[in-house]
């Protein structure tokens, strides 16, 4: 998925659930769930998909004793909730899933959840809240050198100044537009590229924006049908 490649990355995800489930190993399935089928096909915007992940993890987790995974499920559920339409029971449970895993000191995918945190509640009017989580990530990132999510994290930042009408957002767009060059992630370069034009032209500097998104557009083969290509697509068009 970050490769620019989402169609392989779905499939990849529902083969490797199916060899998990042939296989009637709950740890297996779990580990599947949490760190690929769910994390991807939220990502990639296919919530059918993510659904059906969803509804097996939370049944296996269940079943056992797993907090950690239980934390995933939740954090993933809460994600999903929020980004379809139901964010007064979804941001809950992604909070509570954040607190857990810090509790646990289990912070694997913590940023991400922080990333899709901040993003959720800037998307339900709450950009101080959100830039405060987005912030958060930042530093986590600083602190500990994790940085395949930080592209992402730049953008997120900028989306919530523009939300809070505060300069600095295309400056930040332009550094999550470089370093996802320099890491070669086109995933992250559509949705800076996105953000950026989407500044571009409600600043109406139509031309600027256009030919910043229409080659990193162009250069994708495949997941026409994924919500970043669409958005992208979308505002092209316009």
């Amino acid at each position: 998925w970050l490769q620019g490649f989402a169609d392989q990355a779905l499939q990849e995800v529902e083969a490797s659930v199916a060899r998990a489930i042939a296989l009637n190993h709950t740890l297996s399935l779990c580990n599947v769930l949490a760190q690929s089928a769910c994390p991807v096909a939220l990502l990639a915007g296919d919530h059918a998909a993510a659904e059906r992940y969803l509804a097996l993890q939370r049944r296996h987790t269940g079943a056992q004793a797993l907090d950690v995974w239980r934390a995933y499920a939740d954090g993933f559920e809460g994600e999903f909730l929020a980004r379809t339409g139901r964010p007064e029971a979804g941001l809950p449970m992604l909070r509570a899933a954040v607190e857990e895993l810090r509790r646990a000191q289990f912070t694997q995918y913590l940023t991400a959840f922080l990333a899709a945190l901040g993003d959720c509640l800037a998307a339900q009017g709450q950009a101080e809240d959100g830039l405060a989580v987005v912030e958060e990530a930042l530093a986590r990132c600083e602190a500990t050198g994790e940085r395949w999510c930080l592209p992402e994290l730049l953008r997120l930042k900028g989306e919530a100044l523009i939300a809070l009408a505060r300069p600095g957002a295309e400056d930040l767009f332009h550094a999550s537009l470089a370093l996802a060059r320099e890491q070669g992630v086109p995933a992250w370069e559509l949705r800076a590229a996105t953000s950026s034009a989407g500044l571009l032209a409600a600043q109406r500097r139509g031309a600027e924006a256009h030919g910043l998104l229409a080659p990193v557009l162009g250069r994708f083969t495949e997941g026409f049908g994924t919500a970043d290509l669409r958005r992208g697509a979308a505002l092209l068009a316009t």
